[in-house]
């Protein structure tokens, strides 16, 4: 393995915290593979660059040689993980889990070495628990210590239901560390509290706490809020090259380089050498290339500039299907997965960035007769074929 400084460079790229950063150094200098936990509830079948953030760590960490052990929450997946939420949420049945799952490892794997990657499903030993085991791990925390984290403190404070279950849930992932003895564990700033509970656990039941290490939210296309697909300004990673190279040049040059210092391996001092154009023209073919190809990548270039320069229609636009003979605008797009809801189209339409056959949309209740093929388009790069079916 690496000498523990140039280890340590790798954990630290790009990192908020690493808690506590001797103990890791420790760690590291018994010269063993570690074993580093990172847990994903799939309440959701789609990852976006966002969830990429920890999955890039993960592969420069295995590549280092530890062991990568993926936890698929399907056991908390059903109960709801309450972080960053105003109200209780809703927990999904077993059969939508193990469903989003496969779809979750499926892309997981794009990143990830899947022969070097541990996956276990925490129902493996959550499931096995009683009743007096979950006393015995509800007794080791208090509900004071609880509602010292910011969304149940909130909640408290506005008088908004919080249920005893949603208590179990950091307990439970908390215990997850504590069975699987992991060294460190990997998330989110946002997860923060639920890291730090499986140091707690750990040392709860005599064992040697983890090492906590966070990683800062990659906000979305709009530069403001965190990539989301609720919020519409997600770039999923498995979307056409074209609309994931769109995407990234739509970015402000801000959070181009946040993009670089926590998607890539490039150097940010080179980077900051190049024309801002030309950087996110690189950084948009380097993720097109990592979840695609080489190819994918300079066709979705080459795309681009013939749309955005030359003004023309892109070749390979998406085709869909509609049965209707006549729908409302604001159901188009949602059906042409143009937007992502009816408000954001209602928002678009307002703005002028709606076209049907290049005709400028102006209502939002402007229906749309579908006797023969439309070429809708939102905005500069998203476009659609609709066909009747």
């Amino acid at each position: 393995m690496k000498l523990v400084e140039e280890q340590l460079e790798v954990f630290k790229r790009g990192a908020i915290e690493i808690i506590p950063e001797i103990e890791l150094v420790e760690k590291l200098k018994k010269g063993k593979p570690l074993k580093i936990k990172w847990g994903a509830d799939p309440s959701a079948p789609d990852i976006h660059l966002g969830h990429t953030v920890v999955l890039k760590k993960l592969s420069d960490l295995q590549k280092l040689g530890h062991e990568i052990i993926f936890i698929i929450g399907d056991f908390t997946a059903m109960i709801g993980d309450p972080t960053g939420r105003s109200e209780t949420r809703n927990a999904l049945s077993k059969e939508e889990v193990l469903k989003n799952a496969k779809t979750y490892q499926d892309q997981v794997f794009k990143l990830l070495d899947k022969k070097k990657t541990r996956v276990v499903f925490n129902s493996e030993w959550l499931g096995k628990m009683d009743l007096l085991d979950i006393f015995k791990l509800s007794s080791q925390y208090t509900v004071a210590r609880m509602l010292e984290r910011k969304d149940f403190k909130e909640r408290f404070k506005n008088e908004a239901d919080i249920s005893i279950i949603e208590f179990l849930y950091p307990l439970l992932q908390g215990y997850d560390s504590v069975h699987l003895d992991a060294d460190v564990e990997v998330g989110g700033t946002d997860q923060k509290f639920n890291l730090l509970m499986g140091r707690t656990m750990q040392q709860r039941y005599g064992k040697v706490p983890q090492v906590v290490l966070t990683l800062p939210l990659l906000e979305g296309t709009d530069g403001v809020k965190k990539m989301s697909k609720s919020f519409g300004n997600y770039i999923g990673i498995n979307e056409p090259p074209a609309e994931m190279f769109g995407k990234i040049m739509s970015i402000s040059d801000e959070l181009m380089m946040k993009y670089y210092e926590l998607l890539t391996d490039f150097s940010l001092d080179e980077v900051k050498k190049m024309h801002p154009k030309e950087a996110k023209k690189q950084l948009a073919r380097e993720i097109i290339k990592r979840y695609y190809d080489e190819k994918s990548a300079q066709k979705a270039d080459e795309g681009f500039e013939s749309v955005f320069k030359e003004g023309k229609k892109p070749q390979d636009m998406e085709i869909v299907k509609l049965k209707a003979k006549e729908m409302r605008v604001s159901d188009l797009l949602v059906e042409a997965r143009l937007v992502p809801s009816k408000s954001e189209g209602r928002r678009l339409i307002k703005q002028g960035g709606v076209r049907i056959d290049d005709q400028v949309v102006k209502d939002e209740k402007m229906m749309v007769k579908l006797d023969k093929e439309k070429i809708v388009n939102v905005g500069k790069r998203k476009f659609a074929r609709i066909i009747c079916a």
